[in-house]
């Protein structure tokens, strides 16, 4: 199987866009984070982390690059999503660091197919969005 994965919709922060249910929309599709702004929700705009002069000057692509990692920002963007989304963008970039990109993108087509249907969960919302299956909670 091919894996749907794709290294530029892993945005700085480790956080898989390919994931979220912006992404998988049929209407407004956001780009990913790293894609055309003109396309992206008010809300993804104001990411402090997208916006950080580090990540828009190029000096850093992932944030574990960076002299500050993890900063305030990273932490708590952490805890939220490891609390209500049941993924880690710290441990998402310590598998980029230590065993590169692909090794993040076959991680997450692992944990993230449905083991029902075999489509790609969102990680947005508690149940498969094509067969219902219960992934969350």
């Amino acid at each position: 199987m091919e894996n749907p994965m794709e290294a530029n919709l892993i945005a700085p922060c480790g956080l898989n866009c390919r994931l979220c249910y912006a992404y998988g929309r049929k209407k407004n599709v956001c780009p990913g984070c790293r894609g055309d702004d003109a396309l992206k929700m008010k809300s993804c705009l104001a990411c402090h982390i997208k916006n950080c002069e580090k990540v828009q000057s190029g000096s850093v692509t992932y944030c574990y690059e960076c002299s500050q990692y993890p900063c305030d920002r990273v932490k708590h963007l952490d805890k939220r999503y490891r609390t209500k989304y049941g993924t880690s963008v710290i441990e998402n970039l310590s598998t980029i660091q230590e065993n590169g990109l692909d090794a993040l993108l076959k991680q997450e087509l692992e944990k993230w197919t449905c083991p029902t249907c075999g489509s790609l969960l969102c990680m947005h919302k508690p149940n498969c969005l094509v067969c219902g299956y219960k992934w969350n909670g």
